[in-house]
């Protein structure tokens, strides 16, 4: 069930990415997107969070970085690059996160806000120690 609601989820966020002119996107590259979304981590991080090797992580940040979504700079006197978003990579996750929030809301119209609030916390649990803080 969980897969199926994953699929759908997903087919919803291309959709939303491709409408609001993303078009360049292939498959491989939504590995990358991540939340958090991925701005101010390493490569290694982004490979870790995809389960994907090393090398197979940095050939798509610089896949994505020619597209003109990402960037990798060096902060303060750090010997190694970062991965950040560019202002298209911004926009693109915004456009993402809004088709999230609409879907959130659509399910707990669905199911009650109750229902969903339950939803999403055991969600959470399940998901740790993966998922992040949320700020």
């Amino acid at each position: 069930m969980l897969r199926l609601c994953l699929d759908q989820v997903r087919v919803r966020m291309r959709d939303a990415a491709r409408d609001a002119g993303f078009t360049d996107l292939q498959d491989a590259h939504w590995a990358l997107l991540t939340y958090p979304a991925p701005d101010g981590v390493r490569p290694s991080e982004l490979a870790r969070r995809a389960h994907m090797s090393r090398q197979a992580a940095n050939h798509l940040i610089a896949q994505m970085e020619s597209l003109g979504y990402f960037e990798r700079r060096r902060v303060g006197d750090a010997s190694r690059r970062l991965v950040f978003l560019t202002p298209r990579g911004r926009a693109l996750c915004d456009s993402i996160f809004a088709c999230l929030r609409g879907i959130h809301a659509e399910w707990a119209d669905q199911l009650g806000g109750d229902r969903f609030a339950g939803l999403l916390g055991a969600l959470r649990q399940l998901a740790q120690p993966e998922l992040p803080a949320t700020r």
